[in-house]
């Protein structure tokens, strides 16, 4: 679950970029975050994941409180959360599989197991054979979708990805909101912000619109991303199926 209240945020005693947001995200849902460039996506975004504080008033996150979550708590918060930005923050020392690894071996997961989560996470986003790539030999819309595969590889029950198809393709692009598609379907959470009118159109069920001064909620044209199968809730507690290789949002084993 995700909630704000009366949220602001500004820079340095600037304007506010965000200005009294109020929503609720029910965990399972799948939305979309539309507006113009500078309206205050990316900045939304980041607060939900933690990475930004706001200015003012309450954001509420898996049911944590953020501006009261103590120190110890922030990397718990990382792990339930997976964060897809524009700027990549790969890391150009190491190949594209320590890459994906990373956030495993920070847990201390069981190499063996990570490993097999790890390549699970770069087939399902199409780079399969590239482990051993360093990032700067990738395309961009490649270094994109290893990212991708970096964040879903720690089974967030939380994904939020700003302009993740940027970079695609087309064909790339249907496969990675598939990708999103298929974890929504067992019970992740998931946020994109898009400029992508037909991407919206063919995948938002519900869609938060920003614009300098103004902010809307309303329902989307597409239906819903578990329609004729079992709903989030039964997935959530261990009904619904899972991605091979991933298993069910929040298992850290």
């Amino acid at each position: 679950m995700i909630e704000f209240q009366h949220v602001f945020k500004s820079y340095r005693r600037g304007r506010n970029i965000l200005a009294d947001i109020n929503f609720r995200v029910s965990a399972g849902e799948f939305v979309f975050v539309s507006g113009p460039s500078g309206a205050g996506k990316s900045t939304l975004l980041k607060l939900i994941g933690g990475l930004e504080p706001a200015s003012r008033g309450s954001i509420q996150v898996n049911g944590q409180r953020l501006d009261k979550l103590p120190a110890r708590a922030r990397p718990y918060l990382r792990r339930a959360v997976g964060v897809i930005l524009q700027d990549t923050h790969l890391l150009f020392d190491r190949s594209a599989f320590e890459n994906v690894m990373l956030p495993l071996a920070v847990q201390g997961q069981p190499w063996d197991s990570a490993a097999a989560r790890a390549r699970a996470a770069l087939d399902k986003v199409g780079l399969s054979g590239k482990e051993d790539l360093n990032p700067i030999e990738l395309s961009g819309g490649e270094q994109q979708r290893l990212a991708i595969a970096r964040a879903i590889v720690n089974r967030p029950a939380i994904l939020i990805a700003d302009e993740p198809t940027a970079n695609l393709d087309h064909d790339n692009a249907q496969r990675i909101m598939n990708v999103f598609r298929d974890f929504n379907r067992v019970g992740v959470t998931t946020l994109i912000a898009s400029h992508d009118q037909d991407l919206m159109a063919r995948y938002a069920t519900r869609t938060l619109r920003i614009d300098p001064g103004k902010f809307a909620d309303s329902a989307g044209t597409a239906p819903p991303p578990d329609a004729g199968q079992a709903p989030p809730a039964a997935a959530r507690t261990g009904g619904g199926r899972a991605e091979p290789g991933f298993g069910h949002p929040g298992e850290s084993a």
